[in-house]
């Protein structure tokens, strides 16, 4: 009996050094595994470092490099073998990839390998032209100023979307958007009129209707009013003022669309002689009656939703004020209204603004 007792010990101390030696290889595996593949592998100092692959780039020649600036010499090693394990070379997925200061190896391969872009928060403002609006687009997305400019103006692209040329900014509402680096200018505009549709909601739609006025319309007066003013408070009265005119057929007379049709935004006075070298162009509301073909630039929604608030007043006239305040003064009748524009001019005069 006492033997068995012995061979029990044995057998019991055997199995203890068995699960020791089991856990100690279960560490060193996890340290190797950690050590190559988890702790931190990056070699720049900010706290992130971006990556971007231009589709026409996407190839082993342009890459290699790009990556062997982030990463460490050692964990370079580790990546290459990743990269020729799972065939990364020949499945390079363009886009912009965010990589933090701590990531590790792994990390960096799975987000490159699996195609998950960082989204690029685009925030549009006021844009009064299709080049202003293609230049700014290239230096935030992958896209050349030429082919998004190209797209915007070119009538067999546009009407893929059911745009037309003149009116192709319509779509275009001044938010902060969530956008990847890699789209192309067909994406993009695809984006922002879904956008706009969201915008355009059930209540903002009926409000058009109430005003008889259709959504680019609205958008375009809008854009009118946004670069008469900064004044929120006025936008409402001032879109009155557009409205009441078309109601009556006459013509809008903004100052502001005289400087688009000349292509001249440094115009600090519009003279008849202006009206005058802009008189062939739609955009000139002196000599057109009605709305011109499309926006003068992408008015603020703050702007847009001041033309829906529909405020109904008798003004035909507005002028600024002779203080320079940014404010204006309304008038219903044009004898008023010459009086504040004699008033204006005699200030202008003053400050010698030409």
């Amino acid at each position: 009996m006492a033997k068995k007792k012995v061979k029990s010990k044995s057998k019991r101390s055997s199995n203890k050094t068995s699960y020791v030696v089991v856990a100690l290889l279960a560490l060193l595996l996890s340290l190797i595994v950690y050590t190559i593949f988890l702790r931190p592998s990056t070699q720049f100092d900010s706290e992130e470092n971006t990556i971007l692959i231009p589709s026409k780039n996407a190839e082993k020649e342009y890459v290699l490099p790009v990556l062997k600036d982030i990463i460490e010499p050692l964990n370079f090693q580790t990546f290459l073998l990743l990269a020729d394990w799972f065939d990364y070379w020949h499945t390079i997925k363009p886009g912009r990839y965010v990589i933090e200061r701590k990531s590790s190896i792994f990390s960096i391969f799975r987000k490159l390998k699996g195609g998950s872009q960082t989204p690029v928060k685009l925030t549009i403002n006021k844009f009064r032209t299709k080049k202003d609006l293609s230049q700014f687009i290239s230096t935030k997305l992958g896209i050349t100023d030429t082919a998004m400019y190209q797209f915007l103006t070119t009538e067999d692209s546009l009407i893929l979307l059911g745009l037309e040329n003149e009116q192709a900014l319509t779509i275009i509402i001044p938010n902060t958007y969530s956008i990847y680096w890699d789209t192309n200018p067909k994406e993009f505009l695809m984006k922002m009129q879904k956008e706009s549709n969201k915008f355009w909601n059930t209540d903002r739609v009926e409000k058009a209707k109430t005003l008889a006025l259709s959504k680019e319309e609205i958008y375009i007066i809008a854009s009118i009013v946004e670069e008469e003013t900064n004044n929120n408070a006025e936008k409402p009265k001032m879109a009155s003022v557009y409205i009441n005119r078309l109601k009556k057929n006459m013509p809008l007379g903004a100052d502001p669309t005289i400087k688009f049709a000349l292509g001249d935004f440094s115009i600090k006075r519009i003279t008849l002689n202006d009206i005058k070298n802009s008189s062939s162009s739609p955009y000139n509301t002196y000599k057109n009656k009605g709305l011109p073909p499309g926006p003068i630039c992408t008015p603020s929604i703050v702007t847009i939703d001041a033309v829906l608030k529909g405020e109904r007043t008798g003004y035909l006239y507005f002028c600024a004020k002779p203080d320079f305040s940014g404010s204006h003064n309304f008038a219903t009748t044009a004898e008023q209204h010459f009086e504040n524009a004699s008033k204006y001019r005699i200030a202008l005069d003053h400050r010698k603004i030409h």
